[in-house]
């Protein structure tokens, strides 16, 4: 099978960038062959040992293909990006024209059987008009519902090319439920098939026995996802912790970010960007892993950290509560959010609120810790195993064989 994989922003090491990297290796070790489309800043570099260089297609963002950066699906990413809902008319156009004569030249090219795009947004819609023959299946992440939200005039634009993918992928039910309600699709059309996680880098080891209890954060440094009331929160700990911040932001978002981390003088390592290897290790030396995100899809990094034998606090949000359907009093907490005033950012009045219900739930955490209280190995087993990459695939590859056949 001759798979073109679409995705319109760098494909590296995190969300939605992850799951392609892995829908690619997993395809070429079950015999397939799979090519690239991606758009991507100037100085990228084709990571040629996922991909040969010929099986690889790029629209260049910011000066190139397209004058402006790489147009993000969240608003904060962890590199410089266009806010998607600052884009003018024209802009929108250009883009639209740009990915069009790069997906019909890599149509044309590389001869796929189907398409698998990545975000119901604008590049799959273009996919769908430019090459109307081919079967496309598109996984959503969940920031593209965000933007349908937040561009709700572009997203109506691309509501009748996106209703005719033949099969969407949803990383969980609430999602589903979101997807049908949003494109008026049958719910048919939906699969419900999660992200994974890749067990060569991520697998449990023992803990370190010896203060400070280590915690660990690794995604955008964004407000929306909680990254300055976690840093906030933590002042009210005097217990002795140790906080790893990893990933990247930009503006004054990750200025804020990093200006909290400074003022705990030397209580928050702050690592930037790490490779999946360098995130196992640091995962496998650390005993709580914290998510105190306001808006997630299914968030993949909650199943690495578990796979290493982090302790889990976390939001309580549906794609976690997909993840955690069998609960554990000790292996997993989550912190109950208040009503949000926007799609990703609570009320001013209820951060204080925040800070204090996120405190304790540490604390307590922190507390099995001190008391040598072991990671729990069986219901990491129970929880990780569906979750391997080879097994994400094979449900994969038959939606598929479904889309094929239907052809």
């Amino acid at each position: 099978m001759r798979i073109l994989h679409i995705i319109s922003q760098k494909p590296d090491f995190t969300g939605s960038g992850k799951y392609v990297q892995e829908m690619i290796r997993q395809g070429q070790n079950r015999g397939h062959e799979s090519f690239l489309l991606a758009g991507t800043s100037p100085d990228y570099q084709i990571p040629t040992n996922l991909i040969k260089p010929d099986a690889f297609r790029v629209v260049h963002f910011d000066g190139q293909d397209l004058p402006f950066p790489v147009v993000g699906m969240s608003d904060v990413m962890p590199y410089t990006s266009t806010i998607c809902s600052t884009l003018t008319h024209s802009q929108i156009a250009e883009y639209q024209n740009v990915f069009a004569k790069a997906i019909g030249a890599a149509v044309k090219d590389l001869a796929p059987d189907l398409i698998h795009s990545n975000h119901l947004w604008m590049a799959t819609a273009v996919a769908r008009q430019v090459a109307p023959h081919l079967p496309l299946v598109t996984t959503s992440h969940g920031s593209c519902l965000r933007q349908h939200s937040l561009c709700s005039e572009l997203g109506q634009s691309l509501g009748s090319s996106l209703r005719h993918t033949e099969r969407i992928i949803a990383l969980f039910q609430q999602q589903k439920h979101d997807i049908v309600q949003l494109l008026d699709v049958e719910p048919s059309k939906v699969e419900i098939i999660s992200g994974g996680y890749n067990e060569d880098c991520f697998y449990f080891q023992e803990k370190p026995s010896n203060p400070p209890v280590q915690l660990l954060y690794a995604g955008k440094l964004d407000a929306s996802k909680g990254v300055p009331w976690l840093l906030r929160s933590l002042k009210k700990i005097h217990e002795p912790w140790l906080l790893h911040l990893v990933g990247a932001g930009s503006g004054t978002q990750q200025d804020l970010c990093l200006e909290l981390a400074q003022s705990h003088e030397g209580r928050v390592m702050v690592h930037g960007l790490l490779s999946h290897e360098q995130l196992g290790k640091l995962m496998r030396q650390s005993h709580i892993f914290v998510l105190p995100s306001f808006f997630e899809g299914l968030p993949l990094v909650l199943l690495e950290a578990m796979a290493c034998g982090c302790r889990i606090v976390s939001t309580d949000l549906p794609g976690v509560r997909e993840l955690f359907t069998t609960p554990h009093p000790h292996m997993v907490r989550l912190v109950k959010l208040p009503k949000l005033e926007t799609v990703d950012q609570p009320f001013q009045a209820d951060e204080p609120f925040l800070e204090e219900q996120l405190a304790q739930v540490i604390r307590a955490t922190m507390t099995d810790v001190a008391h040598g209280l072991e990671p729990d190995q069986e219901y990491i087993r129970q929880i990780t195993e569906p979750f391997t990459w080879k097994k994400i695939f094979l449900k994969v590859e038959a939606v598929y064989n479904q889309v094929l056949n239907k052809k």
